[in-house]
């Protein structure tokens, strides 16, 4: 079954919790991680986000495609999704984001947004996710509120927001940066992973390559023409959970439960360590030596 790639926000989460490998030095990361041997292409270079878009990658920032993002998703026991995903990080793996896109057609972009009832959506589909992550023997989560509420940029056509979670056996923090860039026939997902301790400073880095970001020619959301399909909801539904919010409306709450697993990611926060052998793999590349 394909995914639902808007379910409940489409949280991507950073799993905070305490790792030996984080311990690890430098050469010993290098040596260990199956992160640095994945297929990167170091900027500057454009990154094909499939048929519908692209985005330029600049020096000290890397890219993979597919097949990539399949196997970092398996290396960090994040479940497979059905769909094609990218992923674009600096160098120094500070944070990582995560693109895909969900054919669901023009979103309409007149809907009031409502923060409070929004969060309370959240939250049910929440408690219906953690029946089946306890199904799989995994840790459940309680959303602990916003990072910062939804806001929407009519100039770029970009939705965003912020969500702040807790595992409920590790204690260890969750967040997730979502951004929903809508075109004429869908939505490019993108969720950033990072340190919440980072936050701020991954936002900012991430929405300087935003600019970058392009939907190839005839998919820009002003290029919509009449007879083109409609989404059958707007931008609350984009943070809720998309198709699945409106199977929860009838009846079917579960369906959220069983698709959200499918979407959080997990990130050891040793990753960070992972970061200094990946930017010793980046200059030995630059350098024009082979790379491991």
């Amino acid at each position: 079954m394909r995914r639902c790639t808007g379910l409940l926000a489409g949280i991507f989460l950073l799993f905070i919790a305490g790792s030996a490998f984080a311990q690890t030095d430098a050469a010993g990361a290098e040596e260990q991680s199956p992160f640095a041997e994945l297929p990167w292409e170091f900027g500057p270079t454009t990154g094909k986000l499939g048929a519908r878009a692209a985005i330029n990658v600049p020096e000290g920032y890397a890219f993979l495609g597919t097949q990539g993002a399949e196997r970092f998703n398996e290396i960090a026991e994040n479940p497979p999704n059905g769909v094609d995903e990218y992923i674009i990080a600096p160098t120094d793996l500070g944070w990582v984001a995560f693109f895909s896109f969900n054919e669901v057609g023009y979103v309409k972009d007149d809907e009031k947004l409502d923060p409070d009832d929004i969060l309370s959506s959240i939250r049910k589909g929440t408690e219906a996710s953690n029946v089946e992550r306890k199904k799989r023997g995994w840790d459940t989560m309680e959303v602990l509120g916003w990072s910062f509420k939804p806001q929407y940029d009519k100039q770029i056509n970009a939705l965003e927001w912020a969500i702040l979670a807790q595992m409920s056996q590790s204690g260890g923090k969750l967040i997730n940066y979502n951004t929903r860039l809508l075109g004429r026939r869908g939505v490019m997902e993108v969720v950033l992973v990072t340190d919440p301790q980072a936050l701020d400073a991954s936002i900012a880095s991430f929405k300087e390559l935003v600019p970058g970001y392009k939907f190839s020619a005839g998919e820009k959301y002003a290029e919509f023409k009449e007879g083109d399909r409609v989404a059958e909801y707007g931008l609350a539904a984009l943070i809720t959970g998309g198709a699945a919010a409106v199977a929860a409306k009838k009846g079917w709450l579960a369906a959220i439960g069983v698709f959200l697993v499918k979407m959080w990611k997990l990130l050891l926060i040793g990753l960070v360590a992972v970061g200094a052998s990946f930017r010793k793999v980046f200059k030995r590349d630059r350098d024009g030596n082979p790379k491991p």
